[in-house]
């Protein structure tokens, strides 16, 4: 990560403290020093700014354990022989103990580079970072780089063994130069992660992975309906039913209507989206389950519940969904998928 500083514009160097805070916390491991990171390119960019005169690059790697700031500038600088006093700096003239505006005046030239007029300087670079070297660049100027104090996080390495069997994109699916277009992509990325959820945890944990999706895209396609059809207030069942249908046909399911009731919506289905490959991942169904209960218990005070009475996924022609919006029968209440209203 590089930036650019055209000197004396604080609102920058405080958007770019911001930016490499932000970008530290992403990858640094949990519970790192964060703040204090972010403090010491403060200070050297800031120390920078203020005594070049003139623009600052700044540079963030992040190749190795921990981060490296480098900082180049093209003033007067200092000898990068003084970085060995302020290792060598007596806790006894730590900024916290420096106290009136006089105390500049007792400082030599290795104190002053040391504490800085804000009482902070290198001293506080030279505490908080791992290390701190500077250098004298030939044609003018300095870079003076810090290893910050955070880690990385840790990553955990996966190498599972190939899955031939079953796998998608089906062969049919590739265009004529060997390659795959998006939606065969996308559909067989979705089944493939579905599965595999099922195949390490089970599918209980697939199922309640595909459920919270579903219920966060059931959220978004009933505003878009919402929004498209200028509804105001709950959703009359038939206007449930229609915005079923239409999501459904929206990608390429084959969904109608064969009951509206005040109690309920029955639906029947000939084509699934994830097309055959779906029987490969049955959990996949909850996601039908969570789109339509989310968006019948939003629009019903007694919540919804959904009963998959046929499914494609399980080798069925076709599927058939009722969704009971309110309490379920008690007969088949076991075997419904429940959604509360929100409170």
């Amino acid at each position: 990560m590089d930036w650019y500083l055209s000197g004396g514009d604080g609102r920058a160097l405080r958007e770019l403290r911001h930016e490499v805070g932000a970008y530290l916390a992403r990858h640094a491991a949990p519970g790192a020093e964060v703040a204090d990171a972010e403090l010491v390119v403060e200070e050297l960019v800031s120390n920078a700014v203020k005594h070049a005169g003139g623009p600052v690059w700044v540079s963030l790697t992040w190749q190795e354990l921990s981060p490296t700031i480098r900082v180049l500038d093209l003033g007067p600088g200092f000898d990068p022989a003084l970085l060995g006093e302020v290792r060598r700096a007596p806790l006894d003239r730590a900024p916290d103990t420096v106290a009136g505006p006089d105390w500049l005046d007792d400082l030599d030239e290795a104190e002053r580079l040391l504490m800085g007029e804000s009482g902070r300087g290198l001293f506080l670079v030279a505490t908080l970072s791992e290390s701190l070297e500077a250098s004298v660049r030939d044609h003018g100027g300095m870079v003076v780089s810090a290893v910050l104090p955070v880690k990385k996080r840790d990553v955990l390495s996966h190498d599972p063994p190939r899955r031939s069997v079953g796998a998608l994109p089906l062969p049919e699916d590739a265009n004529p130069d060997g390659s795959f277009g998006k939606e065969p992509f996308l559909r067989a990325l979705v089944v493939q992660l579905a599965h595999a959820v099922d195949f390490q945890h089970g599918p209980d944990a697939a199922e309640a992975a595909v459920a919270q999706v579903g219920a966060d895209v059931g959220g978004r396609m009933e505003e878009a309906y919402r929004a498209a059809q200028q509804v105001v207030g709950r959703l009359t069942p038939e206007q449930i039913a229609d915005c079923y249908v239409r999501l459904k046909h929206a990608i390429e399911g084959g969904f109608t209507v064969v009951e509206v009731a005040s109690d309920k919506v029955v639906l029947v289905n000939d084509r699934c989206p994830f097309g055959r490959a779906v029987q490969s991942a049955p959990a996949l169904c909850r996601m039908t389950s969570s789109v339509f209960g989310g968006i019948a218990a939003r629009n019903s005070p007694e919540g919804a519940g959904v009963l998959l009475e046929e499914r494609i996924a399980l080798g069925d022609p076709g599927c058939r969904v009722v969704v009971f919006l309110g309490e379920p029968p008690a007969g088949v209440a076991p075997y419904t998928h429940r959604y509360q209203h929100p409170a």
